[in-house]
């Protein structure tokens, strides 16, 4: 009977071993799910106004990582906005504001750039490049005094590809391809100054 139970224990323990290994090799699967997911997002108030401030988590897909390291440049637009609920009438928008990222790859450097209008920044790997364009910290969007006290307004944000900046042979390929249509769910919460 002894032997009995020590076999059933070992095949327990070793099953037991497996199962943590197949949950913790599906756990790191979802963890690196393609696509743009906000992580967390505010509207910090300050002296001078309020300021944005964002954590997305970007993992681009095998096709927008081909393109861009083909010479492709891909194009990311942030996007914000503050909405005063009525419910007499329809919401009124108070801000609604973009702001877009250029980022490219140089083969002749074999360095990634990512842009911000005329403001650019090179990263030795698309990693610390993807890891810059993924956190917002101190963006003005509103000057102080636009909110009124009081009041409760709802804020959102996402970020999302770009396809009309793409060259047109992609964007028509974007239309007929899933993997092209890459971007964040809007991020919405409860501002009240």
């Amino acid at each position: 009977m002894m032997a009995f139970f020590s076999r059933c224990s070992k095949s327990f323990k070793s099953l037991a071993a497996l199962v943590c290994c197949a949950l913790a090799l599906g756990l790191g699967a979802t963890a690196h799910a393609e696509g743009i997911e906000v992580r967390n997002a505010a509207l910090v108030p300050d002296e001078e106004g309020y300021f944005l401030e964002a954590d997305f988590e970007i993992v681009l897909n095998a096709t927008l990582e081909e393109a861009l390291n083909k010479g492709v440049p891909l194009y990311f637009l942030l996007e914000f906005e503050v909405i005063r609920p009525r419910w007499y009438w329809f919401n009124d928008k108070v801000l609604n504001a973009q702001q877009q990222y250029r980022l490219a790859y140089n083969a002749l450097t074999r360095q990634y750039r990512l842009g911000l209008g005329s403001l650019y920044q090179n990263f030795a790997s698309l990693t610390e490049a993807i890891d810059f364009l993924s956190r917002v910290r101190r963006r003005q969007v509103l000057e102080a005094g636009t909110l009124d006290k009081g009041t409760t307004y709802t804020a959102g944000v996402r970020m999302r590809l770009d396809v009309s900046q793409l060259p047109k042979p992609f964007q028509l390929n974007a239309l007929a391809s899933r993997d092209w249509n890459f971007g964040s769910e809007w991020r919405r919460w409860s501002v009240t100054p």
